[in-house]
């Protein structure tokens, strides 16, 4: 009887490629989640007096082209007025011509209007609002259906941010990540944020009160992650695929055909076929 040689391999030689590209999947999960963690409360901490600045609305820096209202009881020149502030800083009130505003906050500009118009009256009340915010921003970005720069009005939380961005299923709710970035350092401090206990718990001490310039990105899930970088790699090739499946698709549908159009068909049978 003829004996069939069996050429043995080295142990484990087939799965070197399998446990290659099970390491290409794996090592990125690894990562991602050895670096999400939520921040702890003395990270919060460091992070809210990295860049303490007050944004409340009373302290609201405006700029151009920030709309402001003016409201001054008794003093029928300026109350009711609402005027864009000017790319020159700058507005244009009856009885005092033109004012500059930019670089001041809202109670700055009521400061200095009373000081002009107590020439004509005497102890004039003025109150100076925001009435379009457009001169700052914050950002969203990620997994959320409503991404791009919002308007920042000194109110804006991080829930509310969030409630308006609207993340979508495939956000990572308790891995977001906020950026707070510093122009006069040309650094930037980040810590993230849980959603999900904050709506589970009703724990608000991480809904931040956001400042000028924020950048919130919401990470997707690492299954997403992963669903994500395999669409790069089949994006080269997809159009080749659509261009495969087409003609199948177009035959399938002639074949589908019943030759009940009324005569339409070219085919004088009125079969489905030519």
């Amino acid at each position: 009887m003829m004996r069939h040689r069996r050429t043995l391999q080295k142990p484990g030689s087939r799965r070197v490629p399998r446990l290659r590209m099970a390491a290409w999947v794996v090592n990125p999960l690894i990562i991602v989640l050895a670096t999400g963690c939520s921040s702890t409360h003395e990270q919060m901490v460091a992070f809210l007096r990295a860049n303490d600045a007050s944004v409340s609305t009373g302290h609201y820096t405006v700029n151009p082209p920030d709309t402001i209202a003016f409201h001054a009881p008794g003093t029928g020149e300026i109350d009711g007025v609402v005027q864009r502030v000017r790319s020159d800083g700058k507005v244009a009130l009856r009885l005092l011509g033109e004012v500059h505003v930019a670089g001041l906050t809202t109670q700055e500009i009521a400061e200095k209007i009373k000081a002009q118009l107590s020439r004509y009256y005497l102890e004039p009340e003025v109150v100076v609002e925001v009435a379009g915010f457009r001169s700052q921003q914050y950002f969203v970005f990620g997994e959320v259906y409503r991404p791009g720069p919002k308007p920042f009005t000194g109110r804006d939380t991080l829930i509310k941010a969030l409630a308006a961005a609207q993340p979508t299923f495939l956000a990572w709710r308790s891995q977001i990540r906020l950026v707070r970035p510093d122009p006069d350092t040309n650094q930037s401090k980040a810590i993230i944020i849980d959603l999900d206990r904050m709506v589970r718990n009703g724990d608000t001490e991480q809904n931040v009160l956001l400042q000028p310039g924020d950048i919130i990105e919401v990470p997707p899930t690492p299954l997403a992650w992963i669903g994500h970088r395999v669409r790069e790699l089949l994006y080269p090739v997809s159009p080749a695929l659509r261009l495969w499946d087409s003609p199948a698709e177009a035959l399938e549908t002639y074949d589908d055909y019943d030759g009940t159009d009324g005569g339409t068909n070219p085919s004088s049978n009125g079969r489905g076929r030519w």
